[in-house]
């Protein structure tokens, strides 16, 4: 399965409203989901997708990410991620479900930007994988506006690399991984 994507636009308002009130709206928002179905188990997944500091190694989206806080996904730590064409941000983690979820934030004059990662085992040994970037406020929809192709290519590129790297893992390590 090729990875999921669907980005949105909305405001406070809608329809005909939106085209006339649309410099009047203060709630700006930009959504931008990927997922995808992954042939390995939740737990493997999980392993590959929470460990950040280590995604370099399996998606061209990332150039680097360092742990300022130390290693491990946990409410409060912070990241520095680089990315191409992207100057360095520092993300901060305000959600964990350990084995299901995680949320960091990043937060910039006029904008702030989560980002949501789910892990969700299904039925038959396989996961199903999402990711959805929400960028609010005034600056961070205009900015999201501005670059939802490359915000959509990175979250597929990080969808495959995810994909390749756990299925790879789960049958290095066989059935019972």
């Amino acid at each position: 399965m090729s990875p999921s994507r669907v980005a949105y636009c909305r405001s406070t308002v809608s329809g005909e409203a939106f085209r006339r009130e649309a410099s009047l709206c203060t709630i700006w928002y930009m959504i931008t989901d990927a997922g995808i179905d992954i042939e390995a188990p939740a737990a493997v997944v999980w392993d590959v997708f929470s460990d950040v500091e280590r995604w370099h190694e399996w998606t061209d989206s990332v150039t680097s990410l360092v742990a300022l806080d130390g290693p491990g996904i946990a409410v409060g730590k912070r990241f520095e991620i680089k990315q191409p064409r992207m100057p360095k941000l520092v993300w901060e983690v305000t959600e964990v479900t350990p084995g299901k979820s995680w949320t960091w934030v990043q937060r910039s004059p006029g904008g702030l930007t989560l980002a949501s990662h789910d892990v969700t085992a299904l039925s038959d040994g396989r996961t199903r994988v999402q990711q959805q970037i929400d960028q609010r406020g005034p600056i961070g929809f205009l900015v999201g506006l501005g670059m939802r192709r490359m915000t959509r290519r990175y979250l597929d590129m990080e969808a495959v690399g995810l994909k390749t790297r756990s299925e790879h893992l789960h049958h290095l390590n066989g059935p019972a991984s």
